[in-house]
């Protein structure tokens, strides 16, 4: 195992935002000289149940490994508990033993299940002497599907890839974000011919697939499609905006495409909800702790306020442009 290689990985694993337990169990398969090998994550999103799998590949030339891509999909079924997997559970040939096949992720438990041609059981638990049964088949034909599971079993979740080159690309938690709906803010996009540009990046869940089952991304250049966080920030009454630190730390969270907490006045009292960004539309969605939907514009300033702001914002243009330093 080249030494380098490995501070390396370790290097782009933690810029993209994976886990110091993931890096070991990368070190581990290293060190077993394996051509390739896939390391396999969970996190709990808004939405449910987020599962990632990162593709490992040694060098053709050399014993040096590389992570290109890692893939990552919603389920938004009940999530696993501590210490729980899927299990894939058939009979095998030696009488009264049973074959177990465990999976973490949902859509390769069922893909195994459904491939069974005799009796098979899909549950879920710590093991097959404490386990919930989700589906069942009987000769090959699926007799049981759990109603709460039924949905997930029907169309279980697809992967999404997403593509790094030596540590760079979209982090663990911005890709969270990107598959539960929401958009990032990317500095360091390149077009074809090399040129850098900025904008925001958001999946287009409602749209088709392309040909390698992912989907499409839209992109909303900065400043060239005209959204402004911090002037859409400004139009509402938000607590933590106040500070100077804590609104730099909202915006930055906004920017990488999370839903941070925020500080605001309802009937009275201090209330705190949760809220988005949405460039698309030049917004910002807010939510109850519950994930209800809020109506953002009893939030949103008085006009008299707003105007204060805009008039105070040409001050200091006008202050800028009378030093000679531009705008």
């Amino acid at each position: 195992m080249n030494l380098n290689n490995l501070e390396n990985l370790k290097s782009e694993m933690k810029t993209l935002g994976f886990s110091k337990e993931l890096q070991e169990k990368m070190e581990e398969n290293m060190k077993q000289n394996l051509p390739e090998f896939t390391l396999k994550d969970k996190i709990q999103g808004h939405k449910g149940q987020i599962d990632l799998n990162l593709y490992f590949k040694q060098s053709g030339q050399s014993e040096n490994y590389y992570l290109n891509k890692y893939d990552i999909s919603l389920n938004e079924g009940k999530p696993l508990e501590p210490g729980q997997q899927y299990l894939v559970i058939s009979p095998s040939d030696t009488p009264g033993k049973n074959n177990v096949f465990k999976r973490e992720n949902v859509a390769e438990a069922i893909i195994v299940f459904k491939k069974h041609t005799g009796n098979a059981e899909l549950a879920v638990g710590k093991d097959a002497a404490h386990k919930t049964r989700l589906a069942s088949m009987e000769e090959g034909k699926i007799n049981f599907v759990d109603k709460d599971f039924a949905r997930t079993f029907r169309n279980p979740p697809l992967p999404q890839t997403i593509w790094v080159d030596r540590g760079k690309g979209f982090t663990a938690s911005q890709s969270v974000n990107l598959i539960e709906g929401r958009a990032v803010y990317r500095e360091d996009m390149l077009t074809q011919g090399g040129l850098p540009y900025r904008a925001w990046m958001k999946l287009d869940l409602d749209g088709p697939r392309d040909r390698h089952m992912n989907f499409n991304m839209n992109q909303y250049h900065d400043p060239s499609y005209g959204f402004n966080l911090k002037e859409v920030l400004d139009r509402f009454e938000i607590k933590e905006l106040d500070s100077p630190k804590e609104r730099e730390k909202l915006e930055a969270s906004l920017r990488n495409g999370d839903r941070p907490t925020i500080t605001v006045e309802k009937n009275g009292e201090a209330v705190k909800l949760q809220v988005e960004a949405v460039p698309r539309y030049s917004q910002l969605n807010m939510y109850a702790a519950n994930g209800k939907p809020e109506k953002r514009e009893q939030f949103l300033k008085t006009t008299a306020q707003v105007k204060a702001v805009a008039q105070s914002k040409g001050k200091e243009k006008n202050a800028v442009k009378a030093q000679g330093l531009g705008v």
